[in-house]
Parts: structure tokens; sequence; C-alpha cells
């Protein structure tokens, strides 16, 4: 994989040059320090991979991304960002603008340990990029994919093994309708919400969403989404009711759970409880809360994002006949959580990302 490092800092450059040389097979091709420059280097050295700073000189990461998509030639890019609030802002229209996934710069004066960071954080990201541009070829032609049912033989009777996944749970259910939908999801995970909350309608339930963010980034998230959504968006508050209508989101960098509350209410909780999976937020720890607290009531929808993350929670949902929907491979940027799920047997229904708002509105109104 070819890389160019655009950031307006030498030393920043230099550290970033170590850490993805020191990847295999990653091959630092060039440097820029100024957006103008970065965008003629593109256009010479016919990079893969970009890391963008956002805030240069001469042309900043936003002015650079419109600049590569009008002239045709965008590679993948990972935008390093500034754990800030206008570093959020910044992000987030990159990721709408196109680009791949992001990193924030480490929050340390120590080299050594800013080595580390990046390291951790984009060794995972270049191997699911990598995978996304190998098959990238044949995802194009591959169309979106639902888990058939087995043929039935005819005169088979209701209720034989041969009835779909679905069904099954839905008799096990008695049809009872969910109260909650959930929401996981990661890299790829803003522009992927972007097309799913707004295609949903008003449900009379409430949406909760994990979506693997920092501190600060995901208010940011929220107040982009609200404008677009029939439902209310915002970043959860510890301690308030989930309400109907209303997606509530993970705080960046802490945990959210649901716990009952008085006369049936369900009340967020948001705690400093350790990461899980190496997140935190972390999908299991919202989905294990609601199959604890509230078995049987939610629906699960597993979208978009590195890892394995959500997958033990989908189990312990399924346990008392959670509806799970998984993202399919075509429409993800990275096939890796809803892939673990499809894998482990959990998803009763792999859809593309346009086809799951519907999905979630059917089932919410009529039951499986």
């Amino acid at each position: 994989m070819k890389v160019l490092i655009v950031d307006d800092s030498i030393l920043f450059r230099r550290v970033m040059a170590e850490v993805l040389s020191s990847l295999p097979e990653v091959e630092v091709v060039g440097q820029a320090q100024n957006g103008k420059l970065a965008v003629q280097k593109v256009r010479e050295l016919q990079p893969d991979l970009v890391t963008l700073d956002m805030e240069m000189p001469e042309m900043d990461g936003l002015a650079v991304l419109d600049a590569l998509k009008d002239a045709g030639s965008m590679p993948a890019v990972i935008v390093v960002s500034a754990l800030t609030r206008q570093g959020g802002k910044l992000t987030m229209q990159a990721l709408q603008k196109g680009a791949f996934d992001f990193i924030t710069k480490p929050d340390t004066t120590n080299a050594e340990e800013s080595r580390r960071a990046l390291q951790a954080e984009l060794a995972p990201r270049l191997k699911a990029l990598s995978l996304r541009l190998g098959v990238r070829g044949i995802l194009r032609g591959t169309a979106p994919t639902i888990i058939p049912a087995p043929p039935k033989p005819q005169g088979a009777p209701t209720g034989s093994a041969l009835d779909t996944v679905g069904a099954r749970m839905a008799r096990l259910t008695g049809g009872t309708k969910p109260d909650l939908v959930l929401i996981g999801v990661s890299t790829g995970g803003p522009n992927a919400l972007t097309v799913l909350l707004p295609a949903l309608p008003r449900l009379g339930v409430p949406v909760l969403i994990v979506q693997h963010m920092p501190p600060l980034f995901t208010q940011t998230l929220a107040e982009n989404l609200s404008g677009k959504c029939t439902l209310e968006v915002r970043e959860a508050v510890h301690g308030e009711t989930a309400q109907a209508d209303t997606v509530f989101i993970a705080p960046g960098g802490r945990q959210m759970r649901l716990a009952p509350g008085p006369e049936g209410s369900k009340v967020i909780q948001i705690t400093d409880d350790p990461p899980e999976n190496n997140c935190r937020p972390a999908v299991d720890y919202l989905f294990r809360s609601v199959s604890l607290q509230f078995p049987g009531r939610a629906m699960g929808v597993i979208l978009t994002g590195m890892g394995s993350d959500g997958t033990l929670g989908l189990k312990l949902l399924k346990r008392h006949g959670c509806f799970v929907i998984a993202q399919d491979e075509a429409s993800c940027v990275v096939y890796g959580m809803p892939k673990s799920a499809v894998d482990a047997g959990l998803a009763d229904e792999v859809l593309p990302l346009e086809a799951i708002a519907g999905r979630i509105a059917a089932v919410v109104r009529n039951g499986v």
C-alpha cells in the first residue's frame, strides 16, 4: 500500500512516516506540508492512501478532498484530526466528502508514546482498508443479499425446522413488537447513519446508538444528524429517560447502558467503566445491559465497522428472541462487525443499508 503523508508539522510527518514504515506491506511514497502540494503529489505519485491533516496553510483538508474529487483522482483518505470540538466538526465534514476513516492526534508530548498510540490506531485501519481495496471490484458486482430460507418440501408442516430464523424467533416471542431499537456501528458509521436515520419515521420507540468515537465528536455527529431527521437526535446524558421518537448517541469516550426507571421507564446511564473490545463506548456494553434489564423487548441492528464489537451482546439479545438485522457486505465501508454477527448465525436478515430503515419500521410496527 502506497501512502502519502500530509501535515504541516515536520515533526508529526516524521513520526507518521516511522509508524507507517514499520507496518507490513506499507510504503511511504511521499510527504506534503500543505494542501496545495498534497493535491500535486497525489497526481504525481498515485498513492493508495493519504493521511490528511485538516488544518493546514495554502489549502485545508476539506479543500484537498474537494480538489481530489473534482480531479477524479480520489485515493482512500484517513483524516488526522485534533481532539477538539473544531476538529470534530471538520472530521464530520471530511467523512461526508468521502474520507475512509479518521484518527486523532495523540495527546502526549512523549515521542515513543505517540508512536505506540498511532500504530494502535493505524494498523487495524490499514488492514481493513487493504481488504476493502482488494475486494472492491468484487463487491461492485455483488448483489445485496438476504439470508435465504431453505427450500420447504411440499406439505411440510408449519413450525418445522425448515422455517426461516425470523419465523422461529417470531413464534418464540409470540409476535411481540420491540419497544427499543439498538444500533451498533463503527468505521463508516457517520455516513451510514446519515442514510439510515433520516429514512426512519416516527415509530413510538427510542433508538439507542453506539458509534465508536472519541469525546467531543459524538456531539457534533448528533447535531449534524438532528437537522436531517424526523426524529430528534442528541448525545445521551446520564440519568435521562429514553423517550420515544428520540435517537440517543452514546457520548464518545464513555459507556452507555439502559436501566429500569420509575413507572416502567427506561433510564440511560453514562459510565466510565473500562473499554470492551478496545472500545469505549462499546456496542456489547449497551446490548448486554438491554438483554439483562429488558429481555425480549429490543431489536438489534449492526452496521459497518471494524472488529467484532456487538457480537457477544447480540448473542445475549438472541437468547430472548430479539430480531437482528446486519448490514450487507456490498454497502459496508468495512465488513467487520456485521460479518462477525452473520458468521455467528445471529443475523435474521442481511440487508443493504438503504433497505434497513424500512425493515426496522416494519418490525417495530408489525412484529417479526
